[in-house]
């Protein structure tokens, strides 16, 4: 007959008490989440188009948790110096990261990042999509898309599109065109989109390709001229411009979307509340009819559903950028 040491039955429960306890805080301060604010590190520049329609959703997110959800906006590097700064936040849910594609296409553009875009982060919820839209200064003699590529064949590379940094949307939404139109306009990066369209309404720039949001206004006043949206359908907001591929760029579409992530450890009980409220809030007309006025729409996809589509687009501006060849370091 085997008899069972009582010190090992001892050390066993021992130990299972220690897991437990040591499991408990996280358990209990994912019950209370949140009890602070919360950060969301915004790696755009204030008022751009991604930034917009998220300062108006944060505001709602802060209303319906009652704790305060504050931007912390750091542009640049395409995004990374944000991503960078999250990754290697405290799993807490007191620390978020805002996205756009941006996060996956710089993946593929800077070769020395600290984190892994995909594998460094938990995906929380998409809240937005929206185009972007193919915007020339009135100096610039083309009223068309295929005007626009008529002239810049005819002078290759002297033809300027600002973006609001490398790696941005703006920057590989305007390669695409280049690649797909087969001509050659020259890139000016600035430090975010408030400087590139301050440069563009000034004529110094002639063409860029950024967000609906900040353009509507100088578009119907007649400041810029609107030849293009990037999307696969017209822009309810610019209901009267053509789709690049109705311009004649055949195949063409690449959109904006906007999403949160958290660092890779992020509780499962966080992640759900973060969900259940943010899922609420974009049923809402009012929210949805605010969204429309930065051109964006409320497009919700959950935790599981979104990190597939955040490796689906990895995949697919990987493909993009290898194919035209940029690089940034």
């Amino acid at each position: 007959m085997k008899l069972s040491c009582p010190s090992v039955r001892i050390k066993t429960a021992c130990m299972v008490a220690l897991s437990l306890l040591i499991a408990l805080p996280v358990t209990v301060q994912a019950q209370s989440y949140p009890n602070r604010p919360i950060r969301m590190v915004v790696p755009f520049s204030p008022g751009g188009a991604a930034d917009a329609p998220g300062r108006m959703l944060m505001q709602k997110l802060s209303e319906a948790l009652g704790q305060q959800v504050f931007m912390d906006n750091r542009p640049g590097a395409g995004g990374t110096i944000g991503a960078a700064a999250v990754a290697k936040a405290a799993p807490d849910g007191y620390t978020l990261l805002m996205i756009s594609n941006t996060h996956v296409i710089s993946a593929s553009l800077y070769k020395n990042l600290t984190y892994d875009a995909i594998n460094d982060f938990a995906p929380v919820l998409q809240f937005g999509e929206a185009p972007n839209v193919l915007v020339v200064h009135p100096s610039l003699p083309v009223k068309s898309v295929a005007e626009l590529i008529a002239l810049a064949k005819q002078k290759p590379g002297q033809i300027n599109y600002a973006s609001s940094g490398n790696g941005s949307s703006q920057h590989l939404f305007a390669a695409l065109f280049c690649s797909m139109a087969g001509v050659n306009l020259f890139h000016i990066p600035y430090k975010g989109s408030a400087q590139a369209t301050t440069e563009l309404l000034g004529g110094e720039i002639k063409v860029s390709f950024p967000g609906i949001a900040g353009m509507l206004q100088h578009i119907k006043d007649g400041r810029l001229r609107a030849l293009a949206v990037t999307s696969a359908k017209r822009s309810p907001e610019l209901p009267d411009v053509p789709t690049l591929a109705e311009a004649g760029v055949k195949g063409y579409e690449a959109t904006l979307w906007l999403g949160i992530l958290g660092p890779a450890a992020l509780p499962k009980e966080v992640i759900a509340k973060l969900n259940a409220v943010m899922s609420e809030i974009l049923k809402k007309s009012d929210v949805q009819n605010s969204l429309r006025t930065f051109g964006t729409e409320a497009i919700y996809r959950a935790p599981a559903e979104f990190g597939k589509y955040v490796k689906a687009e990895h995949q697919k501006w990987s493909q993009v950028v290898k194919e035209i060849g940029l690089k940034v370091n």
